[in-house]
């Protein structure tokens, strides 16, 4: 290319598909949308060079709503797609998108592991604290007392899932709480999640207008975090397990252990490979 031709200046519009949103009026998804394409603007990306994997859900469904690549998986799995998406296309940026049942519950298993494995990948998860799309049930991350749906007439009755403790036991790279109720702090959130190498994990309050409208109160509830980011697992775990849920707005946590990123096989070992799978 010609040094003296312009690079395209790309804006959040560039980053956005011609589907239009289905979510509820007033769900936090939206926001998260908004800040998912402000932050892919604000590296100028080429949508080309990005590509978005999701589960099943309510949140899930940003693949479609974005101009990138998107891939829809099943339920729960989206983690080990997106792995194996970047360990064969480590050139791409890629981006998880999931509810809290799709990634704690159903997709927990490959949760821990993608923590431990640390690929290079951003996984944003929107957690309203109950199953939208199935109409209502407790979630992973749900208060036991919670007593607000006909499909949990009794409340869970057993502790919430504390998703940011567990991914800094199980070795993510960078961990951050936001809420919707800022897009531009979201977006600035992910911006640094798709820079820092590694397992990133960004758990954003989300709230589910139709099954927790009780949510709506979420954004008087949150603070902005008083604290510094660290590189100490020993402080953040302090500060993680002394914390209510609602600091928001601050990075938690960066480690600096490597990103996970297998050599690549020559063609001949594939060769090699492919004719020992055929004896």
């Amino acid at each position: 290319m010609d040094a003296c031709v312009k690079q395209r200046d790309y804006t959040a519009k560039d980053y956005k598909s011609e589907v239009k949103p289905i979510w509820c009026p007033g769900c936090g998804d939206y926001s998260v949308l908004a800040a998912i394409t402000r932050a892919l603007a604000s590296l100028q990306l080429a949508p080309e060079n990005v590509a978005v994997v999701s589960g099943i859900g309510c949140s899930s469904r940003i693949p479609a709503y974005t101009s990138v690549y998107g891939f829809h998986g099943v339920h729960g799995r989206a983690l080990p797609v997106a792995t194996g998406l970047k360990i064969a296309r480590p050139d791409l940026t890629v981006l998880v998108t999931g509810g809290d049942g799709d990634g704690f519950s159903i997709g927990g298993n490959h949760f821990l592991h993608a923590c431990r494995r640390n690929v290079d990948l951003t996984y944003i998860v929107m957690d309203n604290q109950v199953y939208g799309m199935t109409k209502g049930q407790a979630s992973p991350t749900t208060d036991p007392d919670w007593e607000g749906s006909k499909l949990t007439p009794d409340g869970a009755g057993i502790e919430s899932f504390h998703p940011l403790v567990v991914a800094l036991a199980a070795g993510a790279n960078f961990i951050a709480r936001c809420s919707s109720s800022d897009p531009n702090n979201v977006a600035d959130i992910i911006t640094q999640a798709i820079r820092h190498p590694g397992f990133s994990m960004v758990q954003v309050l989300s709230p589910c207008v139709t099954f927790r409208p009780e949510q709506l109160e979420w954004k008087h509830m949150v603070r902005t975090a008083a604290v510094d980011v660290t590189d100490d697992a020993a402080r953040a775990a302090r500060r993680l397990m002394t914390d209510d849920g609602f600091n928001v707005g601050k990075v938690l946590y960066k480690g600096d252990r490597p990103a996970y990123q297998p050599e690549a096989k020559g063609a001949a070992a594939v060769a090699d490979l492919e004719a020992d799978f055929a004896l």
